[in-house]
């Protein structure tokens, strides 16, 4: 697309197309060709590490600096969106605070707008997400510190909610950061999240208490002992679904401590038999569809009916525990058209015969490189190549 304020993609294209697509023989650039080639794709790389350290500079400038020349606040929102996009690169997240950005980041979890402190706490999060040296040079920097002072007492429930996610991945995997927060009593801010009414705030806490519980279930006596089973009893009745499930991990992680009877949960005549009863009773009017969506719901509310009063919940005895199809792996689709490239080349060729087989000299099996291949089967190691060359683009995962 041609522009005033930008190249001629569409000239670019063409000249690019005529250049390769065997229409005319090969030449050499000449210099105006080359600068046009040049300037063109200049104009649309960007210097990343130049550009943090651009926008590193604005955040150090004095409020005062920036209300003179004009810069608003949702002009600093977007810089700190466009900042966050940079550091989404490990490499780039990590030389921030090389260029000088990390610590007038930090800085901006203390402004006085809760649009910029919730914003700078999402720049913060993403830095420090599976980030090892990131989160080390937050710790250095104070950054826990701030972000539990707006976690705790923001008068924002956004920006509370932006610096608890940050805070969740700050510890994820680092033991000092845990430790820190147990001390600076981070337990009884989960306990306050959880007795909001916003939903998502709600959720963030509940997902880092399991976290917590999960990585030492020495915190469940601490749990305990501040409250939390009366409160996550409560949740496992909420309307949210996302609610209601993790409040349901959360207890079954206490049960599975041994804090059950401590906490009451066993009690007979106790709120959560009656909280668990009315789950059921919802769970078996559910469609079709709803009971399908409420998999996890349903396998929790049995766990820890069965954790806490030593017998099966009524789900299993309705069927509705494992519904038909659950326990049954999906089917092999994948296979019966793409194989592995070493599976695809071991395979017997078709039309090959045992003893045609044993009368060639064997070949090693090269695992770092192409198979060796007669010209006679030249055109369906091709075809199995191509197969195998199709099904070779998985991607992993990571911990929640």
């Amino acid at each position: 697309m041609a522009g005033s304020n930008g190249p001629n993609w569409d000239g670019l294209l063409k000249w690019s197309l005529s250049q390769s697509d065997g229409t005319q023989s090969t030449r050499q650039l000449s210099d105006e060709d080359r600068r046009w080639f040049t300037e063109a794709m200049q104009a649309q790389t960007i210097d990343v590490v130049k550009r943090m350290k651009e926008i590193s500079t604005v955040m150090q400038a004095p409020q005062e600096v920036l209300d003179a020349q004009g810069v608003t606040v949702k002009d600093m929102e977007g810089l700190l969106e466009e900042l966050q996009e940079h550091v989404e690169s490990i490499d780039m997240a990590n030389d921030l605070h090389t260029v000088g950005g990390l610590v007038p980041l930090l800085g901006y979890l203390k402004n006085p707008h809760a649009s910029l402190r919730a914003r700078a706490a999402e720049v913060v999060s993403t830095i420090v997400q599976n980030n090892p040296k990131s989160q080390q040079l937050v710790m250095e920097s104070n950054g826990l510190e701030l972000l539990l002072s707006n976690f705790i007492s923001d008068s924002d429930v956004t920006a509370r909610t932006k610096a608890l996610g940050a805070i969740s991945s700050l510890i994820r995997h680092n033991k000092p950061a845990i430790a820190a927060f147990r001390l600076a009593n981070g337990y009884a801010a989960l306990r306050d999240a959880l007795s909001t009414e916003d939903v998502r705030f709600q959720r963030k806490a509940l997902y880092m208490m399991q976290y917590l519980l999960q990585e030492n279930i020495a915190d469940c006596n601490v749990a305990t002992e501040l409250g939390f089973p009366r409160l996550l009893t409560h949740l496992a009745s909420s309307e949210d679904a996302d609610v209601r499930e993790a409040a349901l991990q959360s207890l079954l992680e206490l049960t599975r401590a041994g804090k059950a009877e401590a906490a009451g949960l066993t009690d007979e005549e106790g709120k959560l038999r009656q909280v668990l009863q009315d789950r059921i009773t919802d769970i078996r009017q559910m469609s079709p569809d709803d009971l399908g969506a409420a998999k996890e719901e349903r396998q929790l509310v049995d766990s820890l009916w069965q954790a806490c009063y030593n017998e099966p919940s009524a789900l299993r005895a309705n069927g509705l525990l494992l519904l038909p199809g659950e326990d049954e792996l999906p089917p092999d689709i994948a296979s019966k058209h793409f194989e592995p490239p070493l599976r695809a080349w071991a395979a017997p060729r078709s039309g090959t015969t045992g003893s045609s087989t044993t009368d060639k000299k064997e070949s090693p099996v090269f695992l770092l490189g192409a198979a060796p291949v007669t010209p006679s089967e030249n055109a369906e190691d091709s075809r199995n190549g191509d197969s195998a060359g199709n099904s070779s683009g998985g991607q992993g995962g990571n911990i929640s």
